[in-house]
């Protein structure tokens, strides 16, 4: 790994690992350039620093201080951020899905939402790349949307959760398949083939989860890039003539400052307008790259809701990866009621997120939930992930207080439209006819998840409209870029993370093509 001066100049500096940064640090190096990938969390070795423990892995989360409010406020944590080299892949749950292609245009197509400025079909090239790049394991035929190549691995086999969601989807007359994982079901590299503990949300110690952290991240380092870890960047210094010139980061216990020719923002959809907008200056008053206003806004998530039961059999859900089997229906099916789409997979949670679970949503304590986490390995249960509409009052915004660092921290406003109420409704519909369809009994919902996010530096074609461009270029600064879920104008509805990496990659590569033609 090369290692860089602060006064070196760099041609890129990019602020986070995770999806969106570590494919476009790797590509970049590959390309030629000098790059230095900033991380505010430590670089984890996994088969040295993760435990097979809930409690001491949730060390991989961002869990420093933010302000949540709006009607239905955001719970952070695990299900939507990462502070470690890789980010939240590090400990996400490897669902690897496209968008359907009519989502990239659902103004146009579909009647709700924002277009993107991305043709499904570059995009399906870049998925096909993604996939290859991650070692995705997934069927030999996907069910759903236009043909696509073979998955590079074999789907993983089916547990006993997965079972039942087959079973019950049969029973509905609906189409089902094993998940799309990002972990391994044969040898690779360095990475052995998953052994179904069923940590895969709380760090694989194995390595088999095909992460950033041991896929783009080492290539990156191969290529000459250097990763500097425990590094928060608080700051993007902008010089007179309007350009980003490097950005003051906080390390080793004080504030230093990066020389680069370009910046590249991917802290995902909370820490990336907290960024632009504390860059703020005399000629930036209100933030880089906000000429549009439109930094920190349309805020999304997705809606996570899930409906769970009792079987009579042992299930014993928690083996193997948590999403072996899903069903797409709803995202291509679109005779509702309500626009938007979403998606549906088997769970198997870890008996310290169960009781979360049964205390948040059914209040059992006492002996009333030993009676029930008796029944643990009888569980049976669907999760969702549904999209959830973009609306300007979801937002980051800056608040008066400060973290460790000094920092003005996030505020983050989210209240549910009728729409997304309209669509989790159905969802929860949906997926208890599926489980009284295989027998499940004492059936409950949980009405009050959410996950991933999306949103707040929008793409488009129209500097009036969006924060940057197609290639995810600023409209305002030309050396600030932005890369990672925050561009999305809409979420789809299914897990973002390999839309965020066909995206980074689709950016390396642009990168490469405006230097060769002297656009940089």
């Amino acid at each position: 790994m090369r290692q860089y001066r602060d006064d070196e100049i760099v041609d890129f500096v990019v602020v986070g690992t995770g999806a969106g940064g570590a494919p476009l640090i790797a590509g970049l190096a590959a390309g030629g350039f000098s790059v230095i990938g900033f991380d505010a969390g430590p670089y984890f070795r996994p088969l040295e620093d993760f435990a097979s423990d809930e409690r001491e892995q949730e060390k991989l989360y961002w869990t420093d201080e933010r302000i949540i409010d709006g009607a239905n406020p955001i719970t952070m944590g695990g299900k939507n951020s990462g502070k470690a080299v890789g980010g939240s892949t590090v400990h996400f749950a490897m669902v690897s899905l496209r968008f359907r292609p009519e989502h990239f245009k659902s103004r146009s197509l579909l009647g709700y939402g924002a277009d993107w400025p991305l043709d499904w079909r570059e995009m399906w090239h870049y998925y096909a790349k993604a996939e290859r790049a991650l070692g995705i394991s997934g069927p030999v035929r996907y069910p759903w949307g236009p043909k696509r190549p073979r998955y590079p691995y074999r789907a993983h086999e089916l547990n006993g959760a997965a079972v039942l969601l087959a079973r019950g989807a049969e029973a509905m007359g609906i189409k089902w398949t094993p998940t799309p994982l990002a972990t391994v079901s044969a040898p690779r590299g360095q990475s052995p083939p998953c052994v179904y503990r069923g940590f895969c949300r709380f760090g694989c110690s194995t390595n088999a989860k095909q992460s950033q952290l041991v896929t783009f991240i080492p290539r990156a380092l191969q290529a000459g890039a250097e990763i500097r870890d425990l590094a928060m960047v608080g700051r993007i210094e902008v010089g007179r003539d309007g350009q980003a010139t490097g950005v003051h980061y906080h390390r080793e216990g004080h504030w230093r400052f990066q020389k680069a020719r370009n910046v590249v923002v991917a802290g995902y959809a909370i820490e990336t307008p907290r960024l632009l907008l504390a860059s703020a200056t005399d000629n930036y008053p209100d933030g880089l790259a906000n000429s549009s206003g439109l930094v920190g806004k349309n805020l999304m998530t997705q809606s996570n809701q899930a409906v769970f039961g009792t079987m009579a059999q042992e299930v014993r859900w928690y083996k193997g990866p948590p999403s072996l089997a899903i069903t797409e229906h709803w995202n291509y099916d679109d005779r509702k009621d309500f626009p938007g789409g979403y998606c549906w997979m088997a769970q198997g949670p870890l008996p310290v997120e169960w009781v979360s679970i049964q205390t948040s949503s059914r209040g059992l304590w006492g002996q009333a939930l030993r009676d029930e986490m008796e029944k643990y390995n009888h569980q049976v249960g669907l999760k969702m992930v549904g999209e959830m509409l973009p609306d300007e009052r979801n937002r980051v915004t800056l608040a008066d207080d400060k973290d460790q660092y000094g920092l003005r921290v996030a505020r983050v406003t989210y209240s549910w439209g009728d729409n997304d109420k309209a669509l989790i409704q159905h969802a929860l519909g949906q997926m208890q006819i599926s489980l009284e369809a295989v027998g499940a009994t004492g059936i409950f919902r949980q009405e009050d998840d959410t996950n991933h996010l999306a949103g707040t530096a929008r793409m488009g074609d129209d500097p009036t409209s969006s924060v940057v461009n197609s290639d995810c270029r600023s409209w305002d600064v030309p050396n600030l870029w932005v890369c990672d879920g925050s561009i999305f104008p809409t979420t789809g509805g299914v897990n973002p993370s390999l839309t965020i990496t066909s995206i980074a990659m689709r950016t390396a590569d642009r990168i490469r093509v405006l230097a060769a033609r002297g656009e940089l």
